[in-house]
């Protein structure tokens, strides 16, 4: 698979004049993965290959991540060329629209979709699902819409009264992880206001996108799509012709087939009727024509239990995970 992908990178590197690094997070059911910081390692090593370039285009596909981790990234690859490009073949959502604010252009594909800015945090101070040890983002837009539809929708602005919200919300949500919410939400439009330099927009434009990104779009599901991106928003789109498009859409088909994102992961089938059986899931994927493949990759073992109860006997699956971390592939 890797080989058709690099003879497409070729092609592409040829239609942008440009050097290509393609990154893609998995959002594989069962197997989703997040824009992270042991990322950058990875790609300071594709980009001392490449070396500097008057042009890199960075072709993505993600759910999202980490803030700062998608700031560390643009501001690394810049360091290595003159002219940044993101390449948007589908889905580029929340830290993934953060890198791309940092392009000084966007190629989208007819299916490819930004998306709001807005954080979750989740920290020890979260909240807990009852019963069990998992813990509940909280998302920065929520917090604040509760805070407004008190203001807004029943007419609450008296100080006590929004004193005694607030103390309502606390006993939900520790102080201290709606200090992060805060934090998070300033840290994000910073780190948003920042990136757009490179796009050279108006003011009035910039805070009208990071509005929408922040908040107006009502969701963190919003998906917003190419006509919007460059009609609403303003920002530098470019609509690729055929030919482009059609190399762009044959490596997504090939990434998509190789990190499985159209079937789930599920360990009863991957069992069958045996007991035990291996496994080795494929979840990121940082590549270029010389700098070869890196890889995040996931290996275990997975053993059928089954546990007599008195409602009946029930099955249990064990995940003997074998390896999880990166691999360079020549």
């Amino acid at each position: 698979m890797r080989q058709d992908r690099i003879d497409l990178y070729k092609e592409l590197e040829a239609k942008r004049k440009s050097k290509l690094l393609v990154y893609a997070t998995s959002h594989r059911q069962g197997m989703e993965t997040s824009i992270a910081p042991d990322v950058l390692p990875w790609f300071t090593e594709h980009l001392d290959i490449i070396e500097e370039s008057e042009k890199i285009s960075l072709y993505i596909i993600t759910n999202g991540g980490d803030t700062l981790t998608a700031w560390s990234l643009v501001n690394l690859i810049r360091s290595f060329c003159d002219k940044f490009e993101v390449i948007i073949p589908f889905n580029c959502f929340s830290s993934g629209t953060l890198i791309s604010l940092g392009a000084d252009s966007l190629l989208m594909t007819k299916q490819a979709t930004l998306g709001p800015i807005d954080p979750s945090t989740n920290g020890p101070f979260n909240p807990v699902v009852n019963g069990t040890n998992q813990r509940i983002p909280v998302s920065v837009e929520f917090v604040k819409a509760y805070i407004e539809m008190a203001k807004n929708e029943f007419g609450i602005h008296k100080q006590e009264n929004m004193t005694e919200i607030l103390l309502k919300l606390s006993d939900k949500i520790h102080p201290l992880a709606l200090g992060q919410v805060y934090r998070s939400r300033q840290q994000i439009q910073m780190l948003a206001k920042k990136l757009m330099s490179w796009q050279k927009l108006s003011s009035k434009k910039e805070e009208k996108i990071i509005n929408f990104l922040c908040s107006e779009s009502g969701s963190h599901d919003y998906a917003i799509r190419r006509k919007e991106a460059r009609d609403s928003l303003g920002l530098n789109i470019e609509k690729p012709d055929q030919d482009t498009y059609n190399v762009i859409k044959a490596i997504y088909d090939n990434i998509s087939s190789e990190l499985e994102f159209s079937n789930p992961y599920n360990p009863e089938i991957i069992l069958g009727g045996n007991p035990t059986a291996n496994y080795c899931c494929r979840r990121c994927i940082i590549e270029s024509v010389n700098g070869g493949t890196d890889v995040l990759v996931s290996e275990g073992v997975l053993t059928k239990h089954i546990i007599p109860t008195p409602a009946g006997d029930k099955l249990m699956i064990q995940d003997g995970r074998i390896f999880e971390g990166w691999r360079h592939e020549a």
